[in-house]
């Protein structure tokens, strides 16, 4: 009769024989790289201090900017007047403009086809916009040259 080997390792052998690939699986997720967005906004402006800690608390560096020209920021930025909001963040040269969510700022680091992302206006609800009690329906706008699409919609 076959002998079944796994049922021979003991725990501490088994233990050992997986460690490695567990510490390697670990350290390959703590070592990936950290997304860093600039974001630009006037000092006066608290939600946009609330969307800072947001990012923070999901993982990310954030360089904040406090500009005296937001309009000339959103401007050079080749961001769409109608979805304007009260920040406006870049990640690799592309903007995030106002309070996207942190899975839609990864999205838009792995997409190409996408000049920018927007929540237009300050939703409550949105991150750095919460209210108790309080979540408006929103959506994520990505921007393409010419064209610009629902990519998202909360909650």
């Amino acid at each position: 009769m076959a002998r079944n080997i796994y049922m021979s390792i003991k725990p501490s052998k088994a233990w050992s024989a997986i460690a490695p690939l567990f510490f390697a699986a670990i350290h390959a997720y703590a070592s990936s790289p950290q997304l860093t967005v600039e974001v630009h906004r006037d000092a006066n402006c608290g939600c946009c201090k609330s969307w800072i800690s947001y990012m923070e608390s999901k993982g990310f560096e954030v360089i904040d900017r406090v500009e005296q020209d937001m309009i000339k920021v959103k401007s050079d930025l080749q961001v769409p007047r109608h979805l304007a909001s009260c920040h406006t963040a870049t990640l690799n040269g592309r903007f995030i403009e106002g309070h996207v969510p942190a899975a839609q700022v990864i999205e838009l680091s792995k997409r190409s086809d996408l000049a920018g992302i927007a929540v237009p206006g300050m939703p409550a609800g949105s991150p750095g916009m919460e209210v108790p009690g309080i979540a408006h329906p929103y959506e994520v706008i990505g921007v393409s040259v010419g064209e610009e699409k629902v990519i998202a919609t909360y909650p």
